[in-house]
């Protein structure tokens, strides 16, 4: 996959790029990137890029002209434009799934108040938000973006790391553990030590609905439990006396 950013801090950027995961992804070929700062198709001396908005209030808006110049210099039309913006579509792993099959996108990185909107209209294919919080930097959200997006590609992360993750079918994670067995007074449990492989499968499945019950009860109604899977829930809720997570059972 290819990825553009457009941002007027690619200081802000290029880090991601040369550490961790993305290093290695970027090493192997997987992953090649552009960052393009557009503050360079800015006229004048001092290569503004922002102005006051037209109707008034606080705040400074990205003008047009440098960021349709920076991004026509890539062809950007036909391609897939990402805008990260609070009043997008909200970021899912389905919706970053979709995004990892494509084999080039382009991230526009907004700051200020705000990008104006025939810059949007014009070449943006997918406004997107990360959350229901506003954040002073479009490199922020855009990079959490990207990292949600190109973990999933074929050969980055190996396949089996993404089976039992947070949303796979649907709920999150179990906890997870290692050396030493007791620490600050607590112990690993008893069952991920006897290497019983279905007893230690039963317990994170367990964990997994015990988990999404109580931190996003909301996931259970869409989430493709099978009938064993229900049955344990509702073992779980029998035994949880936290009467405000049974409206749960109605959605089952």
């Amino acid at each position: 996959m290819k990825i553009t950013v457009f941002t007027l801090f690619p200081e802000m950027v290029e880090p991601f790029f040369c550490s961790s995961i993305m290093k290695r992804a970027v090493e192997k070929g997987i992953i090649t990137y552009k960052i393009i700062n557009f503050r360079e198709w800015a006229e004048g001396v001092h290569q503004k890029a922002d102005d006051i908005p037209y109707g008034g209030g606080a705040g400074m808006i990205l003008m047009p002209d440098p960021i349709s110049k920076a991004l026509e210099s890539i062809g950007a039309k036909g391609k897939r434009v990402i805008f990260a913006t609070p009043s997008g579509k909200p970021l899912t792993e389905k919706y970053a799934e979709e995004l990892s099959k494509e084999e080039e996108l382009v991230f526009i990185c907004g700051h200020y108040e705000g990008l104006d909107q025939r810059v949007i209209d014009e070449y943006v294919t997918d406004e997107i938000t990360i959350g229901d919080y506003v954040l002073s930097s479009g490199e922020t959200a855009s990079l959490v973006i990207i990292d949600a997006v190109f973990r999933l590609i074929d050969g980055v992360i190996a396949a089996e790391s993404l089976d039992d993750e947070s949303f796979t079918n649907g709920l999150l994670e179990y906890p997870q553990y290692t050396r030493p067995p007791r620490y600050c007074t607590k112990s690993v449990p008893d069952v991920l030590l006897t290497g019983h492989h279905g007893h230690i499968t039963q317990w994170r499945c367990d964990r997994r609905l015990e988990k999404t019950m109580l931190n996003r009860p909301d996931l259970l109604s869409d989430a493709p439990l099978s009938i064993d899977e229900r049955k344990r829930l509702l073992l779980i809720l029998d035994q949880d006396k936290r009467t405000r997570h049974r409206w749960i059972l109605s959605e089952l």
